[in-house]
């Protein structure tokens, strides 16, 4: 008999659940949104930057992905002409604009010392200036290719 109450309950909540959503991509910033029968609700990144950022750190295997928040954070890499050395990266969507201040860069370095320990290390702050420019200029070209064409 109290599993009657518990059974209508459940059901109760099933039909409390959302209907049938959209995402929709504006073509004019980039941005994702999500639309609904209750409105449209609009996510915090650039779909360009998240792609052209994707595209860039491709040759890094990624730690985590979050495409609501905006971060990337890749694991540990290491040139296969310096094994002695590895890098990391975090990239954080700031906007949902294709702006330059809309993305930061943040590089972590290690070198392996000499009893095998990885040992924080100073990072040349060009690095992180030449992955921002490398971003952004994928960025740009993928907003460029989905661009309708003018007639």
């Amino acid at each position: 008999m109290r599993i009657l109450p518990l059974i209508a309950c459940g059901l109760l909540l099933a039909g409390c659940g959302s209907s049938s959503s959209d995402v929709v991509q504006d073509s004019d910033s980039g941005s994702t949104a999500i639309s609904s029968d209750s409105g449209q609700r609009t996510l915090g990144v650039n779909s360009y930057l998240w792609h052209a950022t994707l595209d860039t750190l491709s040759f890094m295997p990624l730690a985590s992905a979050d495409p609501f928040g905006g971060v990337i954070i890749t694991d540990w890499y290491s040139a296969p002409q310096t094994q002695d050395e590895r890098l990391k990266v975090t990239v954080y969507i700031l906007d949902r604009h294709l702006r330059a201040d809309g993305i930061r860069v943040a590089v972590f370095r290690q070198t392996k010392s000499a009893d095998g320990s990885w040992v924080d290390a100073q990072v040349n702050p060009e690095t992180a200036n030449k992955l921002t420019d490398a971003i952004l200029t994928r960025a740009r070209e993928l907003r460029l290719a989905t661009a309708a064409p003018k007639s």
